[in-house]
């Protein structure tokens, strides 16, 4: 293990032991679970960005690009207050691959999630049971034909490590300024290696183990420029929505990419 890691698996192990401490002497066993707001992640260091791994189609022979940096453009940043800096997802998405494997892969697609958290004491994950909403505060910049191919993530902690719950995007704006998403967790579809599972479940809402974007240019047939704005994720409840939530715009099955072999390519 390289020192870096082993220094943040160290880390990790030990904020688990003081943040299960503390619980305990605030005997939070006790008395009403909080509904208060969870920041999940923040994209606001480099720090903060070395906790997601990123993937394309490029990795097994597409053409895509991607890049994962983090962004202080005030240009881009405006709007934003308190915070000089956010992550930007870019590059070009493109349908093509190499001559040689025409006919044999798909391309399409780039993404990023959150890289899992191993410790002492076990693998750490988020508790969002007591949360109705994924919150993200999002700026929509690029191609607009692109705007409807994006794709929030979830993987849980259960027993079927190659299930995701999925849901498309919808954003509102488009003169490219930042705006809070909220979709229900209750909305997510349950898809297997970019299937969708026949027998749909609740959410294992206790463990959520990574959350992640996608940009699936390739289940649209479209190609350009994207750039994408992260400042936050989030779960929180309906007194912390500041606009409608999310709805359904289509069917349940337009949620679902027909290769959900891209989790498995993100690269750690």
């Amino acid at each position: 293990m390289a020192l870096s890691n082993l220094s943040a698996y160290m880390n990790r192990s030990t904020r688990y032991v003081l943040d299960n401490t503390a619980k305990i002497l605030r005997m939070e066993g006790a008395k009403e679970p909080s509904r208060a707001p969870m920041t999940l992640f923040t994209f606001q260091t480099r720090e903060d960005l070395k906790q997601f791994a990123t993937g394309c189609d490029a990795d097994i022979g597409g053409t895509s690009t991607l890049h994962f940096d983090l962004d202080e453009s005030p240009e881009r940043n405006k709007g934003i207050s308190g915070h000089l800096a956010t992550a930007r997802f870019w590059g070009e998405m493109r349908l093509d691959v190499r001559p040689e494997l025409r006919g044999r892969i798909r391309g399409g697609y780039a993404g990023f999630r959150s890289k899992s958290r191993p410790s002492l004491f076990g693998e750490i994950c988020d508790d969002v049971s007591n949360h109705q909403f994924l919150g993200l505060r999002l700026r929509l910049g690029g191609d607009p034909r692109l705007r409807n191919s994006y794709f929030v993530n979830i993987q849980t902690d259960g027993p079927v490590t190659t299930d995701l719950w999925q849901h498309r995007l919808y954003f509102k704006r488009s003169d490219g300024g930042w705006e809070d998403i909220f979709i229900p967790f209750d909305n997510f579809i349950l898809t297997n290696t970019g299937e969708l599972v026949q027998h749909q479940i609740t959410m294992f809402r206790e463990r959520i183990r990574t959350v992640g974007i996608s940009l699936l240019g390739g289940n649209s047939g479209v190609s350009g420029a994207y750039d994408l704005g992260i400042h936050s994720i989030r779960a929180v409840n309906e007194e912390d929505v500041t606009k409608p939530p999310c709805e359904e715009q289509e069917d349940e099955t337009s949620n679902v990419y027909n290769d959900g072999r891209q989790e498995k390519r993100l690269k750690e």
